[in-house]
């Protein structure tokens, strides 16, 4: 016999008529179409074509090439070195003295810059792969959502622990937030994440991220994958336990985004 996938204490016979994952009476949801789990039964039933079968994560790569045009512009600047130094890294890098300016633009752009080719490509490498895993899975807006809390928290622990001390630019904390909300994703849908190898990925990551403190940002890095793993919490996790309005989760994710920008400018108000 076997076991509903969100109470492995439970036997049961029925399984989902969507995603056929077994479930128990309580978390079972009569529709039109038969017995649906909680996740499939706050989806819309949609008619499956071959366009639908092969639909391509759009969004991560329009994030993709956002990011390689914002390197050739910065190319174009002179800003190809290490240490940045084009018009569009003067413009859109952050720190904590930035912030306080009221410059509050670089919570954004500073998610859209990076320092030579090699920064670039690892970080657009992860993000083509995690984008790739979690887009289709998630939707187009869930994704964006994560992705956006991610940068903005990343940017809010970037001048959190380095205020004024150094400009920072990067992918990598909206990169390290989809990794911490892909975890929860996995877990909300009874898949054991240890199986997948990301939480060793993401743990080598977090080693590489202090061993190289002087020349990474831990604070952005930290900062993002905190940031995906709240939205994460709110997205998939919430009405699991609680029952909200399907736009609740929605828009407390918004609003994780909102503190994020609110927490950066309070830290980095002059004294």
């Amino acid at each position: 016999m076997e076991v509903c996938y969100r109470h492995p204490d439970r036997e049961t016979g029925v399984a989902c008529s969507s995603c056929e994952r077994p479930i128990c009476p309580d978390c079972m949801t009569t529709t039109s179409v038969g017995m649906r789990c909680p996740e499939c039964a706050r989806q819309t039933t949609k008619v499956r074509t071959a366009a639908t079968l092969r639909a391509e994560p759009t969004l991560t790569y329009a994030l993709i090439g956002v990011n390689v045009i914002v390197a050739l512009g910065a190319l174009l600047g002179g800003g190809l070195s290490l240490a940045g130094g084009s018009p569009l890294h003067d413009l859109g890098e952050v720190s904590g003295l930035d912030v306080a300016r009221g410059e509050y633009w670089r919570l954004v752009t500073s998610g859209f810059l990076h320092y030579g080719p090699l920064h670039l490509l690892l970080n657009m490498y992860a993000l083509y792969i995690l984008g790739g895993l979690l887009e289709p899975a998630i939707g187009k807006l869930r994704f964006a959502l994560v992705y956006f809390v991610s940068l903005l928290a990343g940017s809010f622990g970037a001048v959190l622990l380095t205020p004024y001390t150094a400009d920072t630019a990067g992918a990598s904390g909206a990169v390290f937030g989809l990794m911490g909300g892909a975890l929860i994703v996995m877990r909300s849908r009874g898949i054991d994440p240890m199986s997948t190898g990301l939480p060793l990925i993401l743990g080598l990551n977090l080693v590489i991220t202090f061993t190289f403190a002087g020349f990474i940002s831990v604070g952005g890095h930290l900062g993002g994958l905190a940031g995906g793993f709240l939205a994460g919490i709110v997205l998939f996790s919430l009405r699991d336990r609680v029952r909200v309005p399907a736009i609740v989760p929605t828009l407390l994710a918004v609003g994780l985004g909102a503190l994020a920008v609110a927490g950066a400018i309070a830290v980095s108000a002059p004294a």
